[in-house]
C-alpha cells in the first residue's frame, strides 16, 4: 500500500508539474482545454526546420554524398553509434525513436539562442525554445518511458515485470519507484539547464549588454549539444536495459 501511495503521489507530481510557470504565458482554448500557444509555435517551427533540412538534403541523393547529404548521414551514423553502444546488437528499430529525440531537443535547444524569438510580439507571454517549458520536456520523458516499457513488453512478455523482484524481492519497491523517477529525472534535468542558460543570457544582457555576454552564449550552444546527447544516451540506455533486464 505505501508503494501504490507513493505512486499515486508521484503521477499526482507530474499533473502539479504541468502547472509549472516562469512568467506569463500565451494561451490557447481547445475545447475545454487551455494549452501553451507559444510552445506549439517553436515547437512547429522546430519540425519545419527539421523537414524542410532533410528534404533538401536528400532529395537527390548521390552513391558519393556532398554537401548536405554527406553531414545528414554522418549525423545518422552518429545516432546509430549511440544507439548500438547503448541497446546493443537489436538497436536497429529504435534508431529513428532515438534520433528523433536527439534532433528535435538539440535543434529545440539552438533555436532558444539562435533564433530571435523576442522580435516577435504575442498578447501575452514571448516565445522560447520549446525545451524552456516544463510540459515540453515531461512529454519527452514519458515518451521515452513508454517507449521502454514497450521495448521489455515486446521482447519478454509478462516475464518483464519479473525484473521487479530481481535481485531480490526485498527491492520491489525500490525497482518500482525507479520507473517514475526515470522521467522526472530526464524532464527536470533538461528543462533546467536550457531555463537556466536563457535566464543567464538574459541577464548578462540587460546588465552588460556587449561582449560579456558572448563566450556565455557560446558557451550556451555547447551546452545546449550535450543536454541533447545526454537525453537520447539515457533513453536508449533505459531501452536497452529493459530489453536485457540488467541494472
Amino acid at each position: 500500500m505505501n508503494v501504490l501511495s507513493c505512486s499515486i503521489n508521484t503521477l499526482k507530481g507530474f499533473y502539479d508539474i504541468s502547472g509549472v510557470e516562469v512568467g506569463q504565458h500565451f494561451y490557447w482554448k481547445i475545447g475545454s482545454f487551455q494549452v501553451h500557444g507559444q510552445v506549439l509555435i517553436t515547437s512547429w517551427v522546430v519540425i519545419a526546420i527539421l523537414l524542410v533540412s532533410a528534404t533538401i538534403a536528400v532529395r537527390n541523393p548521390q552513391t558519393i554524398p556532398t554537401g548536405g547529404q554527406n553531414f545528414f548521414e554522418y549525423v545518422l551514423e552518429f545516432i546509430r553509434d549511440v544507439s548500438k553502444t547503448q541497446i546493443g546488437e537489436e538497436y536497429g528499430p529504435w534508431v529513428p525513436f532515438i534520433g528523433t529525440l536527439f534532433l528535435f531537443i538539440f535543434v529545440s535547444n539552438w533555436s532558444g539562442a539562435l533564433l530571435p524569438w523576442k522580435i516577435i510580439q504575442l498578447p501575452h507571454g514571448e516565445l522560447a525554445a520549446p525545451t524552456n517549458d516544463i510540459n515540453t520536456t515531461v512529454a519527452l520523458a514519458l515518451l521515452t518511458s513508454v517507449a521502454y516499457f514497450y521495448a521489455g513488453l515486446s521482447k519478454k512478455g509478462l516475464a518483464y515485470f519479473g525484473k521487479y523482484i530481481q535481485p531480490t524481492p526485498i527491492l520491489l519497491p525500490i525497482n518500482i519507484l525507479e520507473d517514475f523517477t526515470k522521467p522526472l529525472s530526464l524532464s527536470f534535468r533538461l528543462f533546467g539547464n536550457i531555463l537556466a542558460d536563457e535566464l543567464v543570457v538574459v541577464v548578462l544582457v540587460s546588465l552588460v549588454p556587449l561582449v560579456v555576454p558572448i563566450p556565455v552564449m557560446f558557451l550556451g550552444l555547447f551546452t545546449s549539444g550535450i543536454q541533447a546527447l545526454i537525453f537520447a544516451t539515457l533513453a536508449a540506455a533505459y531501452i536497452g536495459e529493459s530489453m536485457e533486464g540488467h541494472h
